[in-house]
């Protein structure tokens, strides 16, 4: 059975998006197509966010929330959520990069996340991320940078000079990359490095004297390799000049494709969690389209955070205020009709009275009466370690999204929350899978447990089945993406009705 192509459409999704910056533009551009209105946390929604609406917003560039808000909405009511990530573990450029050794150019790298490093190494990378970058006025813009070429590469060791088979390489002085060598540089610009640096400085200082204007920080071509910085430039579309500070990373510039005998997988980087991310965002707009908001009274809701293979501590990440302070906002947006009443009536006046009465506490209402659905990825059974997986737990790709379940609640899932997926599963006709970690290994978590303490939501863990996870290339299944799409479009456009039918208070 061919691929469906919802498959296909997350390969253009995957491949475009080398960072989280990357991935939420390519998000917003699909909500843009699908008629979605970008607002800002920033502006007052009073008057910009009415019942049957739809918007998006984000935060950092790197963390994206959209909804569309039932008809019937009033104040205090339900709200169904998705929520996922958009960072994957990877090597991100140093403030300072700029590294030679023995004839090489090498570039400075930080880890980010835990990766599988070692599957780092020979493969065709390049870089990808966002410039900060200053125009002739004296402001400063967001840049989107991806460099569509291999430029960097982390070379093994020969096996003749390393017969090691526990290959552990030390993340600091092993895993620099190679950009280029020393003399082709000096070749193409015609000065040594060491002179430039001096003539920088020189020039700086010379600045400073003259009553020009001080930099606080070493330029840009001191801190980074000058040739590097003229690429980034370029693909930013600015000068080398203009360039104020960035935040770049590495990527595997082979791309995302099908694979199998019968196009059953997807090899790709970055499954883990852009999988998720692009189920969730497809399955907002498909909900949307197949079922109207004329006669829904709840909101539907996806948040696509960043840092959450570092823990989610930061102001954009699933730890953050981002979705209580949203939720807040929408709690309290009026009905339609919520005008309609003569203020200089005393009717009027009791009803206006009840009204701030239901806001003072509309917030805690709407969370009590909330679901999330927190979704990232799951292991799938890997034929050549069977033994590291519980018996009766092992789920297979192209066999249905996985619900994880943990007794330690390091996954939020409890049996209202299966009933409830169950049920929006068995409307939309998508199979289901149970994973339970085994007692004798260690089990990882997710944004579930945090945001479900944090808000008091019912919340439940659930993920698409892959291997090789936090592996530069790693595999998942091409039918479950459409699996995961078509079960969060129904959660999304049924979470209204049943909510009130699968309550335990």
């Amino acid at each position: 059975m061919a691929p469906p192509q919802s498959a296909t459409d997350f390969l253009d999704f995957v491949n475009a998006s080398p960072t989280p910056y990357h991935a939420v533009a390519t998000a917003a551009a699909l909500f843009d197509k699908a008629g979605f209105k970008n607002i800002k946390e920033r502006d007052d929604w009073s008057s910009t966010i009415t019942p049957g609406g739809k918007y998006y917003l984000t935060r950092n560039g790197s963390s994206i929330v959209a909804f569309a808000v039932g008809a019937n909405w009033k104040p205090g009511n339900p709200i169904g959520m998705v929520g996922a990530h958009t960072d994957s573990p990877t090597l991100r450029i140093k403030p300072v990069s700029k590294k030679s050794g023995n004839g090489f150019i090498q570039v400075g790298v930080e880890t980010y996340g835990g990766g599988l490093w070692h599957s780092w190494f020979d493969r065709d990378l390049s870089i990808a991320g966002r410039v900060l970058a200053r125009d002739g006025e004296g402001n400063f813009s967001q840049k989107l940078v991806k460099i569509d070429r291999p430029i960097l590469r982390i070379p093994h060791l020969a096996i003749h000079l390393n017969r090691d088979s526990n290959f552990n390489p030390n993340k600091e002085d092993e895993m620099l990359p190679i950009a280029g060598l020393v003399a082709a540089e000096l070749n193409r610009t015609g000065v040594t490095s060491g002179a430039q640096a001096t003539d920088s400085k020189t020039e700086a200082e010379a600045g400073a004297q003259d009553g020009g204007d001080f930099q606080p920080l070493r330029d840009m071509s001191e801190r980074h390799h000058p040739y590097l910085l003229e690429l980034v430039a370029e693909n930013a579309g600015i000068e080398t000049s203009q360039i104020v500070d960035f935040e770049l990373v590495l990527y595997d510039t082979q791309k995302a494709c099908l694979g199998g005998l019968n196009d059953e997988f997807i090899f790709s980087a970055r499954l883990d969690n852009l999988d998720m991310t692009y189920c969730s965002v497809m399955g907002l707009i498909a909900s949307v389209d197949s079922t109207s908001l004329d006669n829904d009274a709840s909101i539907r809701l996806i948040a696509c955070f960043d840092h959450e293979e570092i823990g989610s501590l930061s102001a954009h990440g699933a730890n953050s205020n981002l979705l209580p302070a949203i939720l807040r906002r929408l709690s309290v947006l009026p009905a339609t009709d919520s005008s309609s009443s003569s203020s200089s009536s005393s009717a009027g006046s009791e009803q206006q009275q009840q009204q701030q009465q239901q806001l003072a506490t509309a917030f805690e209402q709407t969370l009590s009466t909330s679901f999330m659905v927190s979704a990232d990825m799951a292991h799938s059974v890997h034929p050549n370690y069977a033994a590291k997986y519980e018996a009766n737990h092992r789920p297979e790709m192209n066999k249905g999204t996985v619900i994880k379940v943990n007794a330690n609640q390091r996954y939020a899932t409890n049996s209202p929350g299966i009933v409830l997926v169950q049920e929006a599963a068995r409307r939309a006709g998508v199979p289901l899978q149970l994973y339970v970690v085994k007692n004798d290994s260690p089990c990882g978590s997710t944004i579930g447990p945090m945001l479900s303490a944090k808000m008091g939501v019912r919340t439940l863990d659930l993920g698409n089945p892959q291997l090789s996870m936090h592996s530069i290339r790693e595999t998942g299944g091409s039918h479950d993406v459409e699996y995961a799409i078509k079960l969060f479009e129904s959660f999304l456009s049924t979470y209204g009705e049943l909510e009130s039918k699968i309550l335990v208070d």
